[in-house]
């Protein structure tokens, strides 16, 4: 995308990102706002705007659907839990995945420079441009507009939260690791289940993107699930384990 982006331009790019998000803007201004880096004045000497005030907007509008939804689905549970898993769903390796999902660095309006450093792929501009778009939602179409928004982008990991609310645990580290390089999840797999019926053995496989990562097994295909997160955990830490800590701290 040419970096003076013409009324043209932004006319396709604003139907795709629409389209996309199934979301139209009636004020395509916010929309532009939330698309713009601020590296953008380095090229043009000025810019009206940058995405960073509603980035500001959208991370209290994402915190606030994010922990509506975890109170009414965890009615047990106590703050410190719920804070736990809220900050698995609005980390940055959250907003990545989320952002990862539109496509959205394809959208952006950003200067040369950060285009060729790598920009339009870097976790930390894509997670803030996620909550300016969800910034800009808000100011257009209010606070129902953002939460079916969020919640729909969020689905995936809500589910996984529901089915795994515990926020260390193999299963979970794995993920948050795996999401940190791509927005793919790993998948578990029954191999082969033995023994009587009170001996039972159960024996899984996680794979992702096509690869084995791990094989474990347990008396329950929970565990055995687990055995297999760890098997590849320690896997990933052997083979590149700074990249591993840098992705869940």
């Amino acid at each position: 995308m040419a970096q003076k982006t013409s009324k043209v331009d932004f006319i396709s790019l604003k139907s795709a990102l629409e389209k996309e998000i199934d979301y139209e803007f009636k004020d395509p201004l916010l929309l532009r706002e939330a698309l713009t880096h601020s590296s953008i004045a380095l090229d043009q000497g000025k810019n009206p705007f940058d995405n960073e005030r509603l980035e500001f907007l959208g991370d209290a509008v994402l915190q606030l659907i994010i922990t509506t939804q975890l109170f009414e689905l965890f009615p047990d549970f106590k703050e410190g839990k719920l804070t736990k898993i809220r900050t698995r769903l609005v980390s940055r390796t959250a907003l990545k995945a989320y952002a990862a999902d539109l496509q959205l660095g394809k959208y952006l309006i950003m200067g040369r420079g950060e285009e060729a450093s790598g920009g339009r792929e870097r976790s930390s501009i894509l997670g803030n441009s996620f909550e300016a778009l969800i910034g800009a939602i808000y100011l257009d179409g209010g606070l129902e507009a953002s939460r079916t928004f969020i919640l729909k982008h969020a689905k995936e990991h809500l589910n996984h939260v529901v089915s795994e609310p515990e926020e260390i645990n193999p299963k979970g580290r794995l993920q948050e690791f795996l999401q940190s390089l791509s927005s793919a999840i790993p998948i578990y797999e029954l191999l082969e289940e033995s023994g009587a019926a009170h001996l039972k053995q159960f024996r899984c496989r996680v794979f992702w993107n096509g690869k084995t990562l791990g094989i474990g097994q347990g008396n329950s295909k929970k565990k055995a699930e687990v055995a297999a997160a760890t098997e590849a955990l320690n896997h990933l830490l052997q083979d590149n384990p700074s990249s591993f800590d840098s992705s869940i701290n």
